[in-house]
């Protein structure tokens, strides 16, 4: 039996039997205490023998005190300063009585000696029961069967929580960690505090990959960001609500919640181990990540980190984004990986030509767009000029440098696209369909899903932000559907399906079934610890309210058009193969595009889009569809 199941089997009857004998046997050693410092001599031996009756009497008295005063029924875990007044009573009735019975046959012991037994016996007494607390916690320390878990936020509810948790057999709280610098080094409520750059270090020393947020006064979205933050490093995360939940008949530690978007869109987390495919791929290349700075590129490379690539570059237009992604991947790589910065944009055709030769890039997964649906309906030049037309010159590039695979990064949105941003990047599926067919060095493909909880210009960060300042939360629709997936996995699948493409290939991610836009506004409302307002509950906290479709919005995502799908490797990847374009027809549509921008006539680009990518699509289909009938009659 393991010393955790040998104490956990202890009933309170035994419990009991055990503080009772250690306070028996601190009898002894306090009236030896006692006479050392009245003789002013080491072993006083001889005066306890002289007085073994008093030792007899303290010996027979001491049950039945700690029975009536209930000092052995005191739970370690619960042992406080209430535990030692207790007793300090019990020593004290000890001293006293030893002093009546001295007094009464004669001993001859002076009052002060019975003080100073009282002292004694309170502190070994109290002393023992701490010392045993400490073996206890030490014991479910080292056990495998006991949570350990470190609370992020040094704070009130940090302590609060950090008590709570020390009354609970299952779950120890080991340390804090906590970004006021100030803190960092200090030991809170018995616990150190490690400062929040040190949190993963913090975690593998203690032998714990649990966290628990305790700041419920942060806003949402920050402790979103910190969520996201601390998963990206392994560690299991779970939160406090706001301090409004926690008034109820709940304890405390009841009231952890996990904050991780997998709950909200009750999608479970992918966790396979890398492939060999992959491996072969990007272990020991040089990959170029487009769009590095954004949040599917710089997660792309963070997980790329993983297969220690020899080179990983990264092209970014935004400075900003770019000098952040750099720290982060050169302290995420510890040097195994080379990290070349590259300031600049796909529409560069001369840059992207140097920076791929000169960096002997091998794979390149170009994730750079604009991808924020309202922003390119009211911008039609930018995202066609950017989506559109940089993907043709950055996969030209890659074509004309040798660059083995080419991923390109799509969306949904390119299924049957109703406005802008979709068609622009339906348009740069078009450009690569038609280079996959023609390329002799480089594989071509395509990786296509919905979208990204969490990203930039999704709805998770607005609605938080929305309810964080108090609401409303606004939807356009009540009705609209959307697929969602996580950032990790969806990055996770992206990995996989480059290192599958064989050439051509339009990858689609298995998106699950599609989320409410609706429903998930009223989860997050309620994940973040407030009510809904609506007519059923006219006294809640934040109101959803409804403004009307955008232009070019969807009621409902398609992920395909094809009925010609296959299988992968990998059960939640599949390919599909769609018309496209031909090399001519290819060739006049860029034509059509670029004519048309230098032309900076709106209405005439946005027909332009319109016909290449709806038009010329369904022309392609029914082509493909007649070629199918006559092959079909002729045979």
């Amino acid at each position: 039996m393991t010393p955790v199941k040998l104490i956990a089997s202890l009933t309170q009857r035994r419990k009991r039997s055990i503080f009772l004998f250690v306070d028996l046997a601190m009898i002894p050693l306090a009236l030896l205490g006692a006479f050392a410092v009245h003789r002013s001599t080491l072993v006083p031996m001889a005066d306890v023998t002289e007085n073994i009756l008093l030792l007899l009497l303290l010996f027979a008295v001491a049950p039945f005190l700690a029975l009536v005063l209930g000092t052995t029924d005191i739970r370690l875990k619960d042992f406080d300063i209430a535990g030692w007044g207790k007793l300090a009573v019990f020593a004290s009735l000890m001293a006293f009585i030893g002093l009546v019975f001295s007094e009464s046959i004669g001993l001859g012991l002076p009052p002060g000696l019975h003080i100073v037994f009282g002292l004694i016996y309170t502190a070994l007494t109290g002393g023992a029961r701490v010392m045993l607390l400490q073996v206890v916690r030490e014991i479910y320390g080292r056990s495998d069967a006991i949570t350990r878990v470190l609370i992020y936020g040094a704070g009130r509810t940090g302590m609060t929580l950090a008590a709570a948790m020390r009354s609970r057999g299952s779950i120890i709280p080991v340390g804090f960690v906590d970004d006021n610098a100030a803190l960092a080094g200090l030991v809170v409520a018995g616990l150190p505090v490690f400062p929040g750059r040190e949190v993963e270090t913090a975690a593998a020393n203690l032998r714990t990959n649990q966290v628990i947020l305790a700041m419920p006064s942060a806003p949402a979205f920050r402790q979103n960001a910190l969520s996201h933050r601390l998963e990206r490093l392994g560690l299991d995360v779970q939160t406090l609500p706001a301090f409004a939940q926690l008034i109820g008949e709940a304890e405390l530690i009841d009231q952890l919640m996990p904050v991780s978007p997998q709950i909200l869109i009750n999608r479970a987390q992918i966790d396979d181990p890398a492939t060999a495919d992959e491996h072969q791929v990007y272990s020991g290349a040089s990959v170029l990540v487009s769009g590095a700075g954004g949040t599917i590129g710089l997660e792309l490379c963070r997980q790329l980190v993983a297969f220690n690539p020899r080179r990983l570059v990264l092209l970014e237009l935004s400075e900003v984004a770019l000098y952040s992604a750099e720290r982060e991947l050169r302290q995420l790589s510890k040097g195994r990986t080379e990290i070349v910065s590259i300031l600049g944009s796909v529409r560069d055709s001369g840059l992207v030509s140097r920076v791929l030769r000169s960096n002997d890039v091998d794979v390149v997964l170009h994730a750079a767009a604009y991808k924020h649906v309202p922003l390119v309906e009211a911008n039609p030049s930018a995202g066609l000029e950017n989506n559109a037309l940089g993907t043709a010159t950055f996969a030209q590039c890659a074509r004309d440098a040798g660059v083995r695979r080419f991923v390109l990064v799509s969306s949904d949105k390119a299924v049957r696209p109703a406005n802008m941003m979709g068609m622009s990047k339906r348009f740069a599926e078009l450009v690569v369909q038609d280079l996959a067919t023609r390329s002799e060095r480089t594989l071509f493909s395509i990786v296509r899903f919905g979208n990204v909880f969490g990203s930039s210009g999704s709805v998770l960060p607005l609605f938080l932000e929305q309810i964080a300042s108090g609401g409303p939360v606004t939807l356009t629709d009540e009705n609209v559907t959307r697929y969602f997936m996580t950032i990790h996995e969806a990055v996770r699948l992206v990995l996989l399906a480059g290192s599958f493409a064989k050439g051509g290939e339009v990858f689609v991610l298995d998106m699950g079934e599609p989320l409410s836009i609706l429903d998930l506004a009223r989860r997050l409302i309620i994940a973040s610890g407030y009510s809904v307002r609506d007519a059923n509950n006219p006294d809640g906290d934040i109101e959803i309210v409804i403004t009307g479709m955008r232009p070019g919005e969807k009621l409902h995502e398609e992920l395909s058009v094809s009925s010609e799908v296959s299988g992968t490797a990998h059960p939640k990847i599949t390919a599909v193969r769609e018309p496209h374009l031909s090399e001519i027809e290819t060739a006049a549509a860029l034509r059509d595009l670029r004519e048309t921008l230098r032309g900076r006539d709106e209405a005439a680009l946005r027909a332009v889009a319109r016909h290449w990518t709806c038009e010329g699509e369904e022309a392609a289909r029914a082509d493909t569809a007649d070629s199918s009938g006559r092959i079909g009659a002729e045979a």
